[in-house]
């Protein structure tokens, strides 16, 4: 399946807590890009009321996974195929190229993403 792309625009882990937004600013079943300060980019999800994030960009080819379609707890990047769990990062198509999870909290409404 050749090589990945490396994702440059994947938060560092400094263990911050980031505001990112109200809890109704994403519809369940939905995928929104969040971009953050430092230019750097994920990909947050509503399931069922549930809030995840992932990285941003599918490291098969690099596009957006908060662009692509969701079917439940999955990720489908819309380029290609590759299928990814937004609670867990795992990839399912190739085991070797699963994607970074964050994790998400609510306080007060608000939406915040640890980094």
């Amino acid at each position: 399946m050749g090589k990945y792309i490396e994702n440059r625009r994947k938060p560092k882990r400094e263990g911050k807590k980031i505001k990112v937004g109200m809890e109704g600013d994403v519809p369940p079943g939905r995928g929104a890009t969040v971009k953050l300060k430092d230019g750097t980019e994920v990909a947050l999800y509503n399931i069922d009321g549930k809030f995840h994030a992932i990285e941003n960009f599918c490291p098969h080819k690099g596009f957006p996974l908060a662009d692509s379609r969701t079917y439940g707890n999955i990720v489908e990047c819309d380029l290609h195929g590759y299928r990814f769990d937004v609670r867990t990062g795992e990839c399912f198509t190739k085991k070797s190229c699963s994607v970074e999870r964050y994790d998400v909290v609510i306080e007060d409404g608000w939406i915040k993403i640890i980094v």
